[in-house]
């Protein structure tokens, strides 16, 4: 694709928490132009009154999934509840490119997709079609995939600082412990549906402890960068704020490793990955640092046992974790600016 080439798209779940940053960040985006904004609610509103920062853009109109016409996109994204992007998948034609922000094709076995997520995969041969996409990861494989399927907010804040150490059989992959905190945006906007916790929002909530779905791309990533089981130990919580996520990360080093090294490792390893940023040494990080961009920072520090570390990542879990990341997919795999629309 020539820089000066615009991409027609669609967005299917454009009402959603997600929905809304991808919106936000398409619309300012030099090669895109929104062709349609679907959902299956406010059919016929218009998007500006849903969302301020959105008041003064031209958008379509709110509109039904039935009513595009697949001929006129290149590319459609979708931010729907589980088991709705399969359905998409089947029909869409061949010239059209799937990116998808659910679960739907982040599980390599569908059999693993029923036991997590409850639902019997509907397109199971596309599933080998579609590729798992931490963007930093897939440089040189996003183009030749018709469905890109993005991460969860909490396995990308694992996952890049990990993998890297993992590949490099810099940690021991047995005991990995992961702590992980995200604002009520990550729960979308049916969270008091989903959680009957006492003073929900005035209080910090362990959930899905030993059980949580995102275990299952966590271990399946770290797996296969390991070449071998890996099963972590990892607890999310819900935090009194609406978005961003902290996660630290408790690890015992193989031979020969140190804090220090494993510091130097990251830092020279994300030294091209524009998004990601290796802080000083010991550096106390938060949400704070990362709040509406698409950067992930990761601070790595030492524990007073000489083979253990500790690591911290911080992202956006709606940007970085969620439709930033896409949108990165997006750039790389038709060829753009990585950036663009992102800074």
């Amino acid at each position: 694709m020539r820089m000066k080439d615009s991409l027609n798209i669609a967005i299917a779940g454009a009402t959603g928490y997600i929905g809304l940053e991808l919106i936000n960040i398409l619309s300012k985006h030099p090669n895109i132009k929104i062709l349609y904004l679907c959902a299956t609610k406010s059919i016929g509103k218009s998007i500006n009154k849903i969302d301020s920062r959105l008041k003064k853009k031209t958008l379509p109109k709110i509109s039904n999934i039935k009513n595009i016409k697949w001929e006129k996109i290149n590319l459609i994204f979708t931010a729907l509840p589980n088991g709705e992007a399969q359905k998409i998948a089947k029909i869409i034609p061949k010239n059209v490119k799937l990116i998808d922000l659910s679960a739907d094709f982040r599980l390599n076995n569908s059999n693993e997709y029923k036991k997590w997520y409850g639902i019997n995969h509907k397109c199971k041969n596309l599933i080998k079609k579609s590729i798992y996409s931490i963007a930093e990861f897939n440089k040189e494989k996003l183009q030749k995939y018709k469905i890109i399927s993005c991460p969860g907010c909490y396995p990308t804040s694992v996952q890049l600082p990990l993998i890297p150490l993992i590949q490099k059989k810099m940690i021991n992959t047995k005991n990995i412990i992961i702590d992980s905190k995200s604002g009520f945006s990550g729960a979308g906007k049916n969270i008091k549906k989903k959680f009957k916790f006492k003073n929900l929002f005035n209080s910090v909530s362990a959930y899905g402890v030993g059980k949580h779905r995102h275990m299952s791309e966590i271990d399946q990533e770290l797996s296969r960068a390991s070449k071998s089981k890996v099963n972590v130990v990892f607890t999310p919580h819900l935090i009194p704020m609406f978005r961003g996520i902290l996660t630290t990360i408790y690890l015992d080093l193989t031979k020969k490793n140190s804090p220090k090294k494993i510091y130097n490792f990251l830092k020279k390893y994300h030294k091209s990955n524009y998004f990601v940023k290796v802080e000083k040494y010991n550096k106390p990080i938060g949400t704070g640092d990362v709040l509406n961009t698409n950067f992930c920072k990761i601070s790595v520090c030492e524990n007073r046992s000489i083979n253990k570390i500790i690591i911290i990542s911080v992202i956006d879990n709606l940007l970085k974790g969620g439709s930033g990341q896409a949108v990165q997919n997006m750039n790389i795999a038709y060829k753009l600016k990585e950036t663009s629309g992102l800074v």
